[in-house]
């Protein structure tokens, strides 16, 4: 049995939280395959966009000051498996605005954030950090607050790509009581052996177009393709420019990629992308 907290989990294989990637189609495929928790992309609790949640995500959060977190999380935390603050990001428009990572020196803030978001909700409670200096730092406020604690073992300026130091990952679940989801180059390879030395793995960049890893992780034989998220993307009525996004993606893989990226590059409608994809 999988738990984190009181929710309870039918494996340790999660959709990593992903900006433009994780609309609610691609979450509800991955969780068809058999991802045992998905998540959102990075949400700014000051939105005025519309959101849909209707599939019950796990929830990540950004902010560089804390404003309208409680109010948010009190509007949607029944749509919510649990809630997860961002201090990991590492990109520019993070550097620019002082979120994710670039809050890593602002220990009085992240504590002040943890604990409104703790007194918000009762369900679990997560936050996604990389290595910094303050990491054991931030650790052990979030031992104060939260039930689980992702990381992804990488600097900023390795954004994402070099070596993981998987080493300090496990220097950090040896000093702390919080589960831990690893974080980073995360494959079909290496899931498995990752789940053995952490409570749980996120799998990102290699889910996108592909949510059948996680049908292949968890052993379902369900298999889903462009078609499958090209109905559930039209249900819930997502843009053009999303769908079209996401058809690049599921182009991975496929025979004959690189020409259907070229058709769908000229693409204007949703019958020119159905064309590609012989639906």
């Amino acid at each position: 049995m999988y738990k984190i907290k009181n929710l309870k989990l039918k494996n340790p294989y999660f959709l990593a939280p992903m900006e433009a990637i994780n609309d609610i189609a691609f979450r509800t495929l991955c969780k068809k395959a058999g991802a045992g928790l998905v998540y959102t992309g990075m949400i700014n609790p000051l939105t005025k966009q519309k959101i849909d949640l209707e599939d019950k995500p796990a929830i990540q959060l950004f902010s560089k000051d804390g404003k309208g977190i409680r109010e948010f999380i009190k509007k949607h935390d029944k749509e919510a498996m649990l809630w997860d603050f961002n201090l990991g990001c590492p990109a520019k428009t993070a550097k620019r605005h002082g979120f994710g990572f670039f809050m890593n020196n602002e220990l009085e803030l992240i504590e002040k954030i943890l604990s409104e978001m703790r007194q918000a909700t009762k369900k679990p409670l997560t936050i996604k950090i990389r290595i910094s200096q303050n990491t054991e730092k931030i650790i052990k406020i979030a031992e104060k607050y939260c039930e689980a604690i992702s990381i992804h073992p990488r600097t900023q300026a390795q954004g994402y790509s070099g070596k993981p130091d998987i080493a300090f990952v496990e220097r950090i679940k040896s000093q702390t009581s919080l589960p831990i989801i690893y974080s980073g180059n995360v494959n079909e390879k290496n899931a498995n052996k990752l789940s053995e030395s952490f409570d749980f793995v996120m799998i990102g960049r290699e889910a996108i177009g592909n949510p059948n890893i996680f049908s292949k992780l968890s052993g379902s034989k369900k298999e889903f393709s462009f078609k499958d998220y090209l109905k559930i993307a039209t249900k819930y009525k997502l843009s053009f420019s999303q769908i079209k996004n996401q058809a690049m993606n599921f182009t991975k893989n496929q025979n004959g990629a690189k020409k259907m990226r070229a058709s769908l590059i000229r693409a204007r409608n949703l019958e020119d992308i159905k064309k590609v994809y012989s639906i």
